[in-house]
């Protein structure tokens, strides 16, 4: 169980969050509010957060591993959805005909 507490403990070192977070999510075992951007390795951008609550949980497919959540989502699982919200969003305004820019002959 060690291992897996080092490992959320670097996981959330890399997404921002300070050695006071930390402890109160691995050795008091609370679960925290928080604001701000948090960022994934995983996309190479940060995300925005408000009043989000982070929580480390057994992880119920194996109880030998710890997952960190985000509003009860698994924090990967919240990284790939708010990614796609951005990716699709993005692509909407590159589909609007009256949006594109470039030059005129």
């Amino acid at each position: 169980m060690l291992k897996e507490m080092l490992r959320i403990e670097k996981l959330c070192a890399a997404i921002g969050f300070t050695k006071e977070m930390i402890e109160s999510l691995l050795t008091k075992k609370e679960a925290i509010r928080c604001n701000g951007r948090i960022y994934s390795e995983e996309h190479r951008r940060k995300f925005d957060i408000k009043n989000d609550i982070f929580k480390v949980e057994k992880n119920p497919s194996d109880d030998g591993k710890l997952i960190l959540t985000i509003n009860r989502q698994p924090i990967s699982e919240w990284f790939k959805e708010q990614f796609d919200k951005l990716r699709c969003g993005f692509q909407k305004t590159l589909d609007e005909p009256g949006k594109r820019r470039g030059l005129k002959m």
